[in-house]
């Protein structure tokens, strides 16, 4: 039962909100986060308050696991039930900084495990057929290629593909340079043949400058207003050239970045190379492609090795 903040006890609803003007105003969180925190940590309140309690300095590490267990039976996922242990454990260290309480009560509760799973994938064959659906004629058409041919050539993500800049593509040298936030460094990322020769087409006087208009500024992909292309455009081309190129499967943006290193990989490229086109940080979170390409070699031995086979 969903019970109102007005009906729980105050000894419930009063410490939560104090933990909310204390993390919006002196840790500066954004008020989405802080909205987040509220929903999870009132949740939590109306279970107590089912459990009998009235106050969260009677509130054991039982009454938090019974909550997360029944979020659990509600089908929650694990990333949900981290996500709100995360708040509750934030909310247990306020209480005891604050004296409100003597210990903290979510000390002994575990962590969901939260299961990675694999990034799905396009065949070389659908990648080829998404790649071609745009028209070669058009400015929006040629605009597209450019953009697709490039995301599968260089395993961008949709940011970064969004925010490119002219002075940013070498298609002499054959990379484009990747600018990074404040906490990473810039990269440079190769930039395939046939990506290169699409980015031409569309920087000629067919592509690109039909979409210029007087505020526009230096960002290679344009939308039709003549801005940088938005992460919601992008999603609206690839689905719609998806079922264009009749691929059965949801072909969402990061697909493209994900066939990019998983087709690296079962090439015969190096892991660690890989790791630097892609940007990330830890060689673990490149270390899940390797599943992917173990996955496709047992699928492939199990659909096509004769021992396998009902009949052998």
């Amino acid at each position: 039962m969903n019970t109102p903040a007005a009906e729980l006890p105050e000894g419930l609803v009063e410490p939560v909100e104090a933990f909310m003007v204390f993390i919006e105003l002196e840790r500066g969180l954004s008020r989405h986060t802080v909205e987040g925190y509220e929903r999870d940590l009132m949740q939590c309140a109306r279970h107590a308050a089912g459990r009998g309690q009235t106050d969260w300095s009677g509130v054991a590490a039982e009454d938090c696991r019974d909550w997360l267990g029944s979020l659990t039976d509600r089908e929650y996922t694990p990333a949900s039930l981290a996500r709100k242990l995360c708040a509750l454990r934030a909310f247990a260290r306020f209480l005891v900084r604050e004296r409100r309480r003597g210990t903290d009560f979510t000390e002994l509760l575990d962590a969901p495990k939260l299961m990675r799973g694999l990034p799905g994938t396009l065949t070389p064959e659908e990648v080829e057929r998404l790649l071609d659906a745009p028209s070669r004629f058009s400015p929006q058409g040629l605009r597209d290629r450019a953009f697709l041919e490039l995301f599968y050539s260089s395993g961008l993500r949709v940011s970064e593909l969004c925010n490119l800049q002219l002075q940013e593509i070498d298609l002499e040298e054959g990379y484009v340079r990747v600018v990074a936030g404040k906490r990473a460094k810039d990269r440079i990322v190769p930039v395939g043949s046939k990506a290169a020769a699409a980015i031409r087409d569309y920087l000629s006087s067919a592509g690109r400058p039909h979409f210029v208009r007087a505020k526009t500024g230096g960002a290679v992909f344009l939308s039709n207003r003549g801005t940088a292309i938005s992460r919601k455009t992008v999603w609206h081309w690839i689905r719609q050239y998806a079922e264009r190129a009749g691929i059965g499967k949801p072909v969402k943006p990061h697909l493209l970045r994900h066939s990019f290193a998983t087709h690296l990989l079962s090439n015969g490229a190096d892991l660690r190379a890989i790791q630097e086109m892609l940007g990330h940080a830890n060689i673990a979170t490149t270390e899940i492609y390797t599943k992917v390409d173990t996955e496709r070699l047992l699928d492939t031995h199990a659909r096509y090795h004769p021992r396998n086979r009902a009949d052998s």
